[in-house]
């Protein structure tokens, strides 16, 4: 009793200071206000606009293009490069820190030296694409290509940290285990696929989680990057939602966008917690 005594003020203001935001934030989105007041109450309509908008399902699209293609793609360029530093090289530890440069650089520095690559006729990359042949690539003027330069440069970002923990994961796997899999004929394909990743299970489901919240989140490497264009095509919701309260005023709008944000990270979350709980169960 003492003790829950000392912590109840503690919990109270913790309590306080987040159950505060969201119900002023909920609030607003059942609201058509801008910036300057809540407006008149409108109860579900928000949302049910939002359902409907095509810029709406636009940026949801590419959002789900984003996160997916990133989340997968960082994931297995980041267990290949935790495979490979499995094993002693010279070098090692110098590459290792090597490879965890795009992650810990700030994202400003990246995005400069991004737009530096790509940006122009004259950047380096269109350069290289012209001695090839190819004329006019318009890397952020594009739609297309504006989008894969994003994930491109998300992928890049990303698989740093897939790479330290699946490294991380990588450590707990009992080399005995896997010296029997090799005496039982089993090949390095095999070994992984049916030795190494159902072990590392747990830990894989909980990179995926945290690096799509992480990806869904993202504001500043879409707004420094490309703003969300060329004509939308790279804006994902979180932009989305940002355009609609700073831009176009509408805050209960854009709350609301950002509650249905919410909702979809809340039941990506669950359903991968539980595939979580089923792989430490049968580990």
């Amino acid at each position: 009793m003492t003790m829950a005594g000392l912590l109840a003020p503690s919990i109270l203001l913790l309590v306080a200071i987040n159950a505060y935001p969201l119900v002023f934030a909920v609030g607003q989105s059942l609201h058509d206000g801008g910036i300057t007041g809540a407006g008149d109450f409108v109860g579900l309509e928000n949302y049910a606009t939002a359902l409907t908008d095509p810029a709406f399902w636009n940026a949801a699209r590419f959002t789900l293009l984003f996160t997916v293609g990133s989340v997968a793609i960082s994931w297995v360029i980041g267990m290949v490069f935790a495979l490979v530093l499995r094993n002693p090289f010279p070098g090692r530890s110098v590459f290792r820190v090597l490879l965890l440069l795009p992650w810990v650089v700030p994202v400003v520095v990246s995005t400069t030296s991004w737009n530096f690559l790509v940006a122009t006729p004259s950047s380096p990359l269109p350069v290289i694409f012209r001695w090839f042949g190819v004329d006019n690539v318009q890397f952020l003027a594009d739609p297309t290509w504006a989008m894969i330069i994003v994930i491109v440069f998300k992928i890049w970002g990303s698989f740093p940290f897939m790479m330290l923990m699946m490294n991380a994961a990588l450590q707990a796997v009992d080399h005995s285990v896997e010296e029997a899999a090799l005496i039982d004929g089993a090949s390095s394909w095999q070994k992984l696929r049916h030795v190494i990743l159902p072990i590392i299970a747990k830990p894989i489901y909980i990179s995926w989680v945290l690096a799509a919240i992480f990806t869904v989140n993202d504001f500043p490497t879409i707004y420094l990057l490309t703003g969300g264009g060329p004509v939308g095509a790279t804006s994902t919701l979180v932009v989305f939602a940002y355009r609609l309260v700073f831009q176009d005023f509408r805050t209960g709008y854009g709350v609301a966008v950002a509650f249905l944000i919410t909702l979809v990270i809340v039941a990506v979350s669950v359903y991968f917690f539980r595939r979580i709980n089923r792989a430490a169960v049968a580990h």
